[in-house]
């Protein structure tokens, strides 16, 4: 009965979320998280990701938990940090090169980066489902939307670069610097003086 409380308790405090990695850090028997599930107190949500059953499940939270090596990237960036009002219909993340996944969710659209590049502009924000997520920056995935290739871009680009611009978080040297490193300077320029 302790155990159950206190995963209850870590749930309650992960928005309604508790996860196997979770329970072996609070000293908690795994197995108590499936006895919870055989008891309706939680529900499995994905591998190792457990919800309380009044609480709708986190898929940013659950891909994150997933593919730890995942960081959201892309229109899905674009979307999480405001500068996009499309809600993806699959998730992009971007993976070093060489990862290898044994098996992808159809709900994501998998990228990769070099290992110089993965990490540039890496951040944390609040998924919808307010849970710690990671995502490239604004600058970041204003230089990765710019070398896409496909014609959704074609109209995300004007829209997200708009937006940048007027942004009184705007950080145009950065996004210069970005630019520069991912090859897309010239572009990005080319944006950014024609809206300032």
């Amino acid at each position: 009965m302790k155990h159950t409380k206190a995963i209850l308790t870590l749930a309650q405090i992960h928005n309604g979320t508790v996860t196997t990695s979770m329970v072996s850090e609070a000293g908690i028997p795994r197995h108590c998280l499936k006895d919870m599930t055989d008891e309706h107190l939680l529900m499995k949500a994905a591998r190792g990701v457990y919800v309380l059953p009044e609480v709708w499940e986190d898929e940013l939270f659950i891909l994150q938990y997933t593919y730890r090596k995942g960081i959201f990237s892309h229109e899905t960036a674009l979307w999480l940090l405001g500068f996009s009002d499309r809600t993806p219909q699959k998730y992009t993340m971007t993976f070093p090169v060489g990862y290898h996944i044994a098996e992808l969710s159809e709900k994501v659209h998998f990228k990769q980066a070099i290992k110089g590049l993965y990490d540039l502009g890496l951040t944390e924000i609040r998924s919808p489902g307010g849970h710690q997520v990671s995502v490239y920056s604004i600058e970041r995935t204003l230089c990765d939307i710019v070398r896409g290739k496909n014609a959704q871009d074609i109209q995300l680009v004007p829209q997200a670069m708009k937006k940048y611009v007027s942004s009184k978080n705007r950080n145009i040297p950065l996004l210069l610097e970005y630019a520069e490193k991912t090859r897309v300077l010239l572009k990005i320029r080319t944006y950014v003086e024609a809206l300032v």
